[in-house]
């Protein structure tokens, strides 16, 4: 019942001339290059908590964490997972003529629930046959072995991608957003994810409190380290409600410029393997809810900037991976 039927292409070269007209690993080009056309992602909320908001850990969550657990875009939890399925697939097929979906738990952490919820809400959201992947994601610290073995058992019908949010490798500023976790953590998540099959997202943050360009560029070399599939690197945001934005309003630290995060991106992507996959390189924090930067708002704006400085530069994801840097 929940065969996969969208063919997927065998494995290409990842040099930069098979990642369409841009100076990085895109998603979009490595969809096209797996199934042939583009592939659009639904957010989906499984009704999730987070052991840094259950008292598990702690009740306050991270510190840059908004009321929505980073899942602000998700659909409504009252909906069933087909429910929310059918509606974002609605709004997608608007714009565009998508055939193929990625099912994308996003809200909170997505494999803090009993084992039995879990294997519903994911097996609910893998059965449609226009959905080619599933994407969840979770902490370090909540994959237990059953919860890896039931990633493995979906992952032999379609592929499987944990998304982990580490944000940094240093422990001060761990500490500082409340992670919860440290990065030995993390490093032992990936290696188990990675034992299973299963592809892994690490997630970065830039612009932290406290961290030089230096440590952020030192946090990005260790992931590149690692055997990771993809990366999403996000520009801090301060969002109203948070205990960040109270930081920042009690005692406002600086945020980057524009051009300051554009050329930390292309000194990131320089470090980053050609095969790793960049899912993101800004943020999308709710515009009603931004504090600062307010000039994130511009997605497009600053990835046509980031495009521009890259070809003017001659400068392609990965040209500094095998320098001493």
């Amino acid at each position: 019942m929940y065969k996969n039927n969208v063919k997927q292409k065998e494995t290409v070269d990842t040099d930069q001339t098979l990642w369409g007209d841009k100076p990085w690993h895109t998603l979009d080009a490595e969809m096209k290059k797996r199934y042939g056309e583009k592939v659009y992602r639904l957010s989906l909320n499984g009704g999730m908590t987070c052991p840094n908001r259950d008292g598990k850990i702690d009740y306050r969550g991270c510190i840059f964490c908004s009321a929505g657990g980073s899942g602000d875009f998700a659909a409504p939890v009252e909906k069933s997972i087909s429910d929310q399925m059918i509606e974002a697939k609605a709004r997608i097929t608007k714009k565009s003529h998508c055939r193929f979906f990625i099912a994308y738990f996003q809200a909170y952490t997505n494999t803090y629930a009993p084992i039995n919820v879990l294997r519903q809400k994911f097996y609910a959201a893998i059965e449609p046959a226009d959905i080619v992947a599933l994407s969840i994601a979770t902490r370090p610290d909540c994959l237990s072995d059953e919860v890896i073995d039931l990633l493995k058992e979906l992952q032999a019908i379609k592929p499987v991608w944990v998304e982990l949010g580490l944000q940094t490798i240093h422990p001060k500023s761990m500490a500082y957003i409340r992670s919860g976790f440290d990065f030995q953590c993390f490093e032992t998540a990936v290696h188990r994810l990675k034992a299973a099959g299963i592809e892994v997202i690490a997630h970065l943050i830039l612009g932290l409190p406290g961290e030089s360009q230096a440590m952020m560029l030192e946090s990005v070399k260790k992931i590149a380290e690692m055997p990771i599939d993809g990366i999403k690197l996000h520009l801090l945001h301060v969002l109203k409600g948070t205990d960040l934005a109270l930081a920042y309003q009690q005692k406002p630290f600086e945020c980057m410029t524009m051009d300051v995060y554009i050329d930390l991106l292309i000194a990131c992507l320089e470090r980053l393997p050609k095969a790793v996959v960049i899912h993101r390189l800004t943020g999308d924090g709710p515009r009603k809810l931004l504090i600062a930067p307010t000039w994130s708002t511009d997605k497009k704006r600053i990835l046509n900037t980031l495009f521009k400085r890259m070809r003017a530069r001659g400068i392609f994801q990965g040209d500094k991976v095998r320098l001493k840097n």
